[in-house]
Formats: C-alpha cells, sequence, structure tokens
C-alpha cells in the first residue's frame, strides 16, 4: 500500500465526519426553528380567536342603547390596532415583539374598562350571549398564556442549540440568528394595587 494513501484516507474520513456533523447540526437548527416559528404562529392564531370573541362582544354590547360610547370605541380602536400589528414569522425581531406586545396589552386594557363597566348596566350581564362571549374570552386569555409559553420554550431549545460551542461557529456560517422571547408586560413584576370602595 502506498504511504499517501493512509493519509489521504484519513482526511477524506475527518472531511466526510466534518461534513456529517454540519449537515446534522444544520438540519436540527433548520427543524428547532420551524418548530419556533410554527409556536408563534399558534400565539398569533389565539390572539386572532380573542380578537374574533372581542367582536362578537362588542356587537352584543352594541345593542345596549345606553351603554357609553367612549368605553366601546376605545375597544374598538384597540382592537384595529391589534389586528393591524403584525410579525413576520421568518423575521421576528425583539422590536416587531414588542410593538406587537404593546397592541395587545392595550387591546387587553380596553377590554377590561369594558367588562368593568358592563357591571352597570343588569341587562347585559343577565344576556345569555353576553355571559357566553365573555366565559369563551376567560378561556382564550388562559389559550394565549399557554402559547406564549409554549413559544417561549420552542425559542429556547432553538437558542440554545445554535449558541452553544461548537454550534455556534455553525450557526454563523448558516445564517442561523437568535429568536426574541415573548416577555412579560412592564411592571407585570409589580403587584396589582386593589381598592374596595364601599357606597
Amino acid at each position: 500500500m502506498k504511504k499517501w494513501l493512509i493519509p489521504l484516507i484519513i482526511v477524506v474520513v475527518i472531511a466526510f465526519g466534518l461534513y456529517q456533523w454540519a449537515v446534522g447540526f444544520n438540519n436540527t437548527a433548520v427543524q428547532y426553528e420551524a418548530d419556533a416559528k410554527t409556536a408563534w404562529a399558534n400565539v398569533e392564531s389565539t390572539y386572532q380567536r380573542r380578537n374574533d370573541l372581542i367582536g362578537n362582544l362588542v356587537k352584543t354590547v352594541q345593542g345596549a342603547a345606553d351603554f357609553e360610547r367612549g368605553t366601546l370605541t376605545d375597544v374598538i380602536e384597540a382592537r384595529a390596532k391589534a389586528t393591524s400589528t403584525t410579525i413576520d414569522a421568518n423575521n421576528i425581531s425583539a422590536e416587531q415583539l414588542a410593538e406587537f406586545q404593546q397592541a395587545q396589552t392595550g387591546l387587553s386594557s380596553a377590554l377590561s374598562r369594558l367588562l368593568v363597566t358592563v357591571e352597570r348596566y343588569p341587562e347585559l350581564k343577565a344576556n345569555q350571549n353576553f355571559l357566553e362571549l365573555q366565559s369563551q374570552l376567560e378561556g382564550t386569555e388562559n389559550r394565549i398564556n399557554v402559547a406564549r409559553d409554549r413559544y417561549n420554550e420552542k425559542v429556547n431549545i432553538y437558542d440554545i442549540h445554535i449558541t452553544k460551542f461548537p454550534g455556534k461557529i455553525l450557526a454563523g456560517w448558516f445564517g442561523f440568528e437568535d429568536m426574541p422571547r415573548y416577555q412579560a408586560d412592564p411592571g407585570a413584576e409589580n403587584v396589582p394595587e386593589v381598592n374596595f370602595e364601599f357606597d
């Protein structure tokens, strides 16, 4: 056997091993990234369900002739802003996520004010359609929280994969970048102040 053949075989085996490692890293990163994007799509889908329910809730509340129009207008405007704020799952940035979250928080706030205002309207509180929508909204809020948690879990798996050494080197070559996580609303860590006022 020729002397140059053994080093050539060693080089070929090492090159093949490196190729297999790079392909394996890339394919796993692609899978994890796709899982995170799917999880984000599920977050958006759950928010869309909430927006649809809010639309039906607004129609029901509009039927109460003397209901405060300003409160209703706030919800309608916040819903319009929330539905117009979208994120491209292929290019999720921290800034886009913050903007999306801010719009959704604005809608949540307006909706909370609406539901508090409804307490002064016995005919709405007794309306079966309204009660059903309110119940579905509560369930949807729980779904939103679960969907956001699942998105963060998938992003975490992906980010760990592309930032651990030596995969970090390949991530740069293949163009994989960190994905932002869904953060709690600013001030969410503070305990809310509750005041009970009695007439």
